[in-house]
């Protein structure tokens, strides 16, 4: 069953994901993909994650670091705009 929602980078992935090491883009894809999953099943993701307010940028733990997405429930788009990595990595 696809109901069309799906995740992405914005604006690309050389701008949000470029320098930052693999292994903390692989983690944030894949947490991406659970948003995605969690919202075919109908859950509200402005109540995931750390966010100043309903239907504003979310923040989520990624291995080590974090990153920041924004649910667009009319596009039915994850939208991972921002990922910060551990300290260690910088």
């Amino acid at each position: 069953m696809n109901t069309g929602w799906r995740w992405e980078y914005d604006p690309d992935h050389a701008h949000v994901a470029g320098g930052v090491p693999a292994a903390v883009v692989a983690e944030v894809e894949r947490l991406a993909g659970q948003l995605v999953d969690l919202a075919v099943l109908g859950a509200h993701l402005d109540e995931i994650g750390d966010g100043p307010r309903p239907g504003g940028l979310r923040r989520m733990d990624a291995a080590g670091g974090w990153f920041y997405f924004l649910a667009a429930p009319r596009a039915r788009l994850i939208v991972v705009v921002r990922i910060v990595p551990p300290f260690e990595a910088l």
